[in-house]
This record gives C-alpha cells, structure tokens and sequence, in this order.
C-alpha cells in the first residue's frame, strides 16, 4: 500500500530536477500525478519517463490562462486535487547596481505571483483536508550574494504559508515551504558554472549538493498523511548549510 494510493497530485515545473523525481515518487506511491512545464517536449519527455499514473500539461506557471487550462485538465480527467505542489521557479543572479526591471519582473512573475495565482486557482478543485506545499530557497535565508532578487522573490512563500493556514484552517488544508538548498539539476546547470558550484559546495557541511531524490522524498512526507501535523512550516532541506 503507497502513502499516496487514490491521490491526486499537480506538480508545476515537474519537467526536470527534484519535481520530475518526486512526480516519479508520487506516482510510485499509488497518486496519478499532472505536471506542468513551460515546453512541451520537457512535458512529453517526463510523462514518456514517469511511464504510467501521470498526465502532462505545457503551462506557464507565470501566465494565468495556462494555469486555468492546468487545472481544466485536472477538473475533467480527475475532478478534484488532494495535493499540490507548487515548484514552479526561476532565476539567475542579478548584482545590486546592475539588477534590470526584467530580471526583477522575471523573478516575480514566476516565484510570487505564479505560485499565488497557482494556489488560488487549484483552490476550487481541492478536497478537504489536502496539503499544498511550495518550493522556497536558501536563498532567502543566507544572503548569497548577486542573488538579492531571487531570494526576495522567494522570501515571500512563508508569509504566504502563515497567512493561508489561517484562512484555510476550517477546510483543514494544510500549507506548508519546502525549502531546499543547492541540489544537482538541469536549472541548476543553466544559473551556475563549476567554480560557483564549488563556492556553494565548500558551504554544505558533507561538501556535496542534494540530489533531486533526497528532495523528492521530503515532498512526499509533506504530500502524505506522514505530515498531517506539519502547518505553516518552512523546512528547510539543504544538507545544514543555513546553520554553520
């Protein structure tokens, strides 16, 4: 018996990293899993790789009729959402005096106003009693510089958090952050050459990023009943580097 067997789950930006590994977690744990992603090759790819349980979406977390197709989808294959995971993200460094409107724009786009107007949009499909988590950064904790936008941009997901557990607390929907830090991925690769992945390795105390899977396993404890008395948290899952 999975920990997720009958589940409905909608994964954003599940195409690639520690989304992709925990949409193959979930599934394998009994959920039929919708992912999202911004291109479809990636979306035909991660469906093709998941293999079974899976429906795959090309939507742009940023842009709001993409999230209303999403959760259409959702409302005549399944007809109700048990979880979500909100981990579509974006970012790239952008240095104090040379940060643009569209790096800022960018940010916020993606990491805030999509993953609120995600949440709000998968709201009228959600069951009682569901766990919505998101994907935050330690970033927002640190103060790695050159990141200030990025980290600001998620630095907003717990105060969402704080606020929805009350507003949701009579539907018994829990909300919570998944917060991670560095973890070896495709976005990973596209915002970082090897010298700033060994800067950000020297920083973790086994000297060593995450992999998607150690990740996608934390999403499946939020996902199930395992978490039903985690609310409002912000757990954090960088291998203790915010704490040395």
């Amino acid at each position: 018996m999975g920990k997720l067997d009958g589940k409905v789950a909608v994964i954003t930006g599940g195409t690639s990293g520690m989304a992709l590994a925990g949409a193959k977690l979930f599934v394998e744990e009994g959920a039929h899993v919708f992912i999202s992603g911004r291109r479809k090759d990636a979306v035909d790819e991660a469906v093709e790789l998941i293999g079974r349980s899976v429906t795959g979406v090309q939507a742009d977390s940023a842009n709001l009729a993409d999230l209303d197709r999403l959760f259409e989808t959702v409302k005549q294959e399944k007809g109700a959402v048990d979880v979500l995971w909100a981990s579509a993200g974006a970012g790239e460094q952008s240095k104090l005096g040379e940060i643009t409107e569209e790096q800022f724009d960018a940010a916020f786009s993606v990491n805030a106003r999509g993953t609120l107007f995600t949440v709000q949009k998968a709201l009228p499909l959600f069951k009682d009693g569901g766990s919505i988590f998101m994907t935050g950064s330690n970033a927002s904790l640190r103060g790695y510089p050159n990141w200030g936008v990025y980290a600001a941009s998620k630095a907003v997901l717990p105060a969402y958090a704080r606020v929805w557990v009350s507003e949701l607390r009579d539907r018994k929907i829990r909300v919570n952050v998944l917060t991670p830090g560095q973890v070896a991925s495709p976005m990973l690769d596209q915002v970082m050459d090897a010298e700033m992945k060994a800067q950000f390795e020297s920083v973790i105390p086994r000297r060593e990023m995450g992999r998607p899977e150690e990740i996608a396993s934390v999403a499946l404890f939020l996902a199930s009943d395992d978490s039903s008395y985690v609310n409002g948290m912000e757990l954090v899952v960088d291998g203790g580097a915010t704490v040395i």
